[in-house]
């Protein structure tokens, strides 16, 4: 039992990491390791040619500037526009609850390639086309069903008992809602904002759509891929995937299961 549970553990982790691996590889192996008929899986040279073109090029330091303001940009706004409609959700009868968050994921459900035509002709009439509040506004419409719905699932484990005795002990609706319902919705609130980042972060079809002039992270790998440079490419990728990784671990600690434990007692 304990030998099958290990090996799915490995079978975890090495389909986890793998792809990172590979990526890191690809980005620090000569041309010649990588393009012939039986490459390795260890690498036997090293160059740091790749990346240093990647870190030097201004399109990329644009394009991660620009997506790091883009995804930051969302996610703060989707927490602040559901978080207050979220709590709202919470406290009303289930059947009222249930029917608006499947009318909100009914619109999710929507090719974004479908809205993405359309929103690009409305955002030029608005002079938002290529700019980084046009395309945080476009990745809005599709984030927000899903932080609604996280946020609700969150707010419906806060026992109503705490904010009842809040107001018993003399707080005010709002402090109620500030010291209280909200603190106590921290690990919600993180993960539905990092939701919203990782959607914004690695979006692509509305970034096409949306973007003239500089390019988004995903915009930059897919134009290294299509010019066939495989080694750029990985190196792009890769640095693409560091501030995923770098917010997760950052976030980690709030992610607590535990908040609630003893509050009613």
């Amino acid at each position: 039992m304990k030998a099958a549970t290990f090996g799915l553990l490995g079978l975890a982790v090495v389909w986890t990491t793998g792809p990172l691996y590979l990526l890191l590889k690809v980005s620090v192996s000569p041309p010649a390791e990588v393009m012939t008929a039986h490459p390795t899986l260890i690498p036997h040279g090293v160059t740091l040619d790749h990346w240093r073109q990647v870190i030097a090029s201004e399109e990329v330091t644009a394009a991660l500037a620009k997506s790091l303001a883009t995804a930051s940009l969302v996610a703060l706004a989707a927490l602040a526009l559901a978080a207050p409609a979220a709590y709202t959700l919470a406290r009303l009868p289930a059947r009222w609850r249930y029917g608006i968050l499947l009318g909100l994921f009914l619109f999710r459900m929507l090719p974004e390639v479908s809205i993405a035509l359309p929103l690009a002709v409305i955002f030029l009439g608005w002079g938002l086309l290529d700019t980084t509040a046009g395309l945080a506004l476009a990745h809005l419409t599709l984030v927000l069903p899903v932080v609604a719905w996280v946020l609700t699932t969150t707010f419906l484990t806060i026992p109503r008992e705490l904010e009842e005795a809040a107001a018993i002990d003399g707080c005010s609706p709002r402090q109620i809602l500030w010291w209280i319902t909200l603190r106590l919705a921290v690990p919600g609130l993180v993960v539905a904002g990092l939701l919203a980042w990782l959607f914004s972060w690695e979006e692509f079809i509305l970034a096409s759509y949306l973007t003239l002039g500089a390019k988004t992270m995903p915009l930059q790998v897919y134009y290294y891929l299509y010019q066939g440079n495989w080694f750029l490419t990985a190196a792009c990728a890769a640095t693409m995937t560091a501030p995923v990784l770098l917010l997760s671990g950052l976030l980690q600690r709030h992610l607590r299961g535990t908040s609630l434990a003893g509050a009613i007692r």
